[in-house]
Formats: C-alpha cells, structure tokens, sequence
C-alpha cells in the first residue's frame, strides 16, 4: 500500500524523521476508520477509585517517602515544550483593535469580553514581570505609569508581548516571571529548581531534573536556566543533574486533507504535525531513572504555597513505595509455586489496592494460566495520581473504565474521548467529581530492576483527530495517546485525592493575579 500512494521521496522524508512506513499504513487507516470512543463504567470517586489519606496518614507516607527515598534514582520530569503565546490571546485580540479612540476606551469599561484586559491594566503592579517590562519601556522613552495616564494601553502590551520589549508570546512559559519575592522575581523554571531540591535530592545531595523543550526555545530556556542555577544550588546545598530533550521528529504524525489524501506542500513534500504531549512517552523512556515525579511548567506556586506541595508529592512517592514492595513481594510469591491461599490474597490486594478488575473468566483459567495472568498484571509500570475536586476546570478526570476484554481498569479520560451523543454515556462523565491536574509519581521498573519498555504499555486506539488549517486549506491532523490517558493505559494506576492547593496552573497571564500565586494574599 505504502508503495503505490508514496514517492521515493516520500520515502526518504519518513527515513530523514525516523518514521517507519508501516506506522504510516497505520495513521492512514486511523484516519479512515476514526478512533473509538472509551467506554465508561462510572466514574472514580472518593471511598470507589479514589483513595484518600487522613492528616496521620499523610504525615506517616511523606516520612516513609524520605526514609527510602534515597534508596532510589529519583527524577524530576516537566513537560516545557510550549510557547507561552496562548496566556496572551485576550492581550493580542485587543491590541489589534484598540485605536485609543473614546470610543474604545468606553467599550473597555464595559464590554465583558475586554474585562481580562481591564483587570491586566488595572493590576500591572502586582505582576512579577512589572519592574522588566517599566525598563523595557524606559530604554525607549515611555513609563508605564504614563501610558495609563494617557490610556496608551497598546503600547504596554507591545512591549510586554513583542521583539520591542520582552517578546513574552515568543518565549517558553518556563522563562516568564511568574512569582515576585524580596530579592527579585523568579521563573517558573526556578519553582521548579525549588520543588525539585526538596523531594528529588539523593543522598549524595544531587537533584535530577529533565525539562521537554522545544527547537525554536531551547537556546533561551538553557540560557536563563543556567544563569539562576547556582542561586538555588547554594540556598538548598543541592547540585542539580539537569538533562533536556526534544519531541523526537519520530512521533510526528501525517496530515491528511478531508477526502483523508495525505496533506501536501505547493512543492509536493508530505506536511507532518507534532503528536501531541502523548510523543513526550518516548522521552520518558529514555530516562533511566527509576521514580520519576511529572508535573506541567505552569503549576508552580510561591514559597509560603508550597509546604502542601511537598507534603503530597512525598504521600504520593511514599505510597507507590509502598505498593511496589508489595507488588514485588507478590510476583517472587506467584514465581515460587502459590498455594490456593497465596493466589486468593494476591487477588485482595489486586481488587482493594490496584485499581483493575480481573477478567470475569479468571475462576475458569488452569493454575498456570492464573499464575502467568497474575504476573503479567502486577509485572507492570506503576503510577500514583493525584486527584483534586472539581471546580469547573476543564480537561480529563478520573473514571473506571471497560475494555473489550470485559476488565475494567482506572484511566484518566478526556472528554474527547467520550460519546457525548450517548446518553448514558455523558451523564457517567457529568458525575465525575474529581479532575487530573497532572500530579503524578511513577515507578517505570520492573521487579527485576529492569527499566520497563514503556510503549509496549500504550493503548494506540486512544488517539484523536482534530481539524486544522495551513494556508488556507482544511487539514485533519492526528495526535497520539495522550501521556496520561492512553500513553499510560496499560500501567496499574492509583488516584489519590490531593488538595486543590497543590492545582494552581497558568493557563492566562492574569492566573498569575490568583492569591495562590501572589507572595502575599490579597
């Protein structure tokens, strides 16, 4: 099939990106035939999915956590690839529209939609970035104070977003100022330099930390992170083991046109597009730790926020510490010929501990069919999730979900992946009560100590199809599974309910107006 729809150019395109022809064959047919929805059981609730810990119990897990952690290679892992230009979507549609004229001016003292921008102007002050942008500004003669005064608001946002001033929407979201302090502001880079020196240091006093960046701002993320480093190696006595990585051209996948044709260039090359965040699998495959903490660049909070932060990336560590232990102590059980007893035990924990239900026809297996079922469930990369309740965010929650099989197993669910044409279906998703902020801890080895080959755990018929355009034209582009839903399908996976202190995102530039992330509330 490859042969007959592709050029040998075509061909030398997928050897240059690293792509194998058949993956091609397979986001072709992918196309075609659309994606299958996930089908909910119910949702994952507190006491049904969701485990919670009491105040003694938290306390108890974070010291289990700091008495083995330093047993283990730990990794800080933080997906940075993306640019910071969507927090700026309300700045740049005014800036397009504001003249300056009373017109205008009126309209952004009433128009609910220009209300971001009202609340940006009005509260210049409180950003950390404040005191950059008024000597940007300065360099060319302007002062922030009189351009509210002369209600030259355009100018101030030029100057925060473009090449004139601070080029915010053409940097990394982890090199913007995020929080202010005493001595100056810091990057949400550095909050995470923070976090990563008090749950990721070994016990010769080193901080593992991996960032996923981007080509077009790698060179300014490793120039602003090396400027702060030392900083923070003195005030924590730590030495950090930084590593970076791109999304490997190898997870692009092909776009096609909305007669489902592969996309072409005026000059006839094949248009590929990134595979979404669930391609950053591969990167955390290469790493060779074995507990790796993940958590996005922009759920970072000041200082006085932080003890909760840390108290519950230790509870969700100390946990999966916890479960590990007992998931190896079973397999060497299931590996040194069971009794009847031993297997009933394994299926208790399996069933209280595990988040999956075994298949319905486990009872009619022959004894070595059980032993060799059991050990291929708990043999397993294994995460801890932390769950906060939901209050309206948008995105994937928690949710018991079946498979073909007739096993049912925790996932993270997106609501793209639910057929909101089904009745049952939506009203399974509507009774969620919790939300995935992305707080998660993982154990990637096996009970031998052998790194697990983490793509060989991906359920590749969660991906999804969306509608794009380039010059013009109308083109279906295809994400892969995402990293924490169908990248993650196949790991044994927990949710623990976390506070929503520990949930502060930056999705806008006035999140960081929050109280959350304000040096002082108010």
């Amino acid at each position: 099939m490859i042969s007959s729809i592709f050029s040998k150019d075509d061909l030398k395109q997928f050897a240059a990106k690293g792509i194998d022809p058949k993956v091609i064959e397979t986001q072709l047919e992918n196309f075609r035939r659309g994606f299958p929805f996930i089908n909910l059981d119910r949702p994952a609730i507190v006491g049904d999915g969701i485990k919670t810990f009491n105040v003694r119990d938290a306390k108890k897990l974070s010291y289990y956590y700091d008495s083995n952690s330093k047993k283990y290679e730990v990794l800080k892992f933080v997906p940075a690839s993306g640019a910071a230009s969507r927090m700026f979507k309300d700045l740049f549609e005014f800036m397009e529209l504001y003249s300056g004229s009373m017109e205008d001016l009126e309209r952004l003292k009433t128009d609910k939609k220009l209300a971001p921008v009202s609340t940006f102007i009005n509260r210049i002050h409180d950003f950390a970035f404040y005191s950059d942008l008024q000597k940007a500004l300065r360099k060319d003669g302007f002062d922030i104070e009189d351009c509210i005064q002369k209600h030259e608001y355009k100018t101030i946002i030029e100057y925060l977003l473009t090449k004139k001033g601070l080029n915010y929407s053409n940097l990394p979201k982890g090199v913007l100022q995020f929080h202010q302090y005493p001595d100056g502001p810091r990057m949400s880079i550095e909050e995470h330099l923070v976090e990563g020196a008090n749950y990721c240091k070994d016990k010769e006093g080193r901080a593992a930390i991996h960032f996923t960046v981007s080509p077009e701002h790698a060179d300014a993320f490793l120039d602003e992170i090396n400027r702060v480093k030392a900083k923070y190696e003195d005030m924590f006595d730590v030495t950090y083991e930084l590593t970076f990585s791109l999304q490997k051209a190898s997870t692009d996948t092909i776009a096609v046109d909305m007669k489902d044709k592969p996309f072409r260039e005026a000059d006839d090359t094949l248009v590929f597009r990134p595979g979404g965040h669930g391609a950053l699998i591969e990167n955390l495959n290469d790493r060779e730790s074995e507990i790796i903490f993940i958590k996005n660049i922009d759920n970072v909070v000041p200082d006085r926020m932080k003890p909760d932060t840390f108290l519950y990336k230790k509870v969700l560590g100390g946990y999966l510490f916890e479960l590990q232990d007992m998931v190896i102590e079973y397999i060497e059980t299931l590996e040194d010929r069971p009794d009847d007893e031993d297997i009933r035990t394994i299926l208790r924990f399996i069933k209280s501990k595990l988040g999956f239900i075994i298949d319905p026809d486990f009872n009619s297996f022959r004894r070595e069919e059980k032993i060799e079922y059991l050990i291929r469930k708990l043999n397993r990369p294994i995460r801890v999730c932390g769950m906060v309740k939901n209050e309206g965010e948008p995105g994937g929650g928690p949710f018991w979900v079946k498979e073909t099989t007739g096993e049912i197993s925790l996932q993270i669910v997106e609501s793209s992946q639910i057929n909101m044409d089904d009745a049952v279906q939506k009203d399974i998703f509507s009774k969620s009560t919790h939300f995935n902020p992305v707080d998660i801890v993982c154990g990637v080895r096996d009970y031998k100590g052998q790194n697990f080959d983490l793509p060989k755990f991906i359920n590749p018929s969660t991906g999804f199809i969306s509608t794009k355009s380039k010059d013009g034209k109308s083109l279906k582009a295809q994400e892969l599974p995402g990293l924490w839903n169908g990248a993650m399908a196949d790991w044994i996976t927990v949710f623990v309910e976390v506070p929503i202190s520990t949930f502060n995102p930056v999705k806008t530039v006035n999140d960081l107006l929050r109280p959350e992330h304000q040096q002082m509330e108010g």
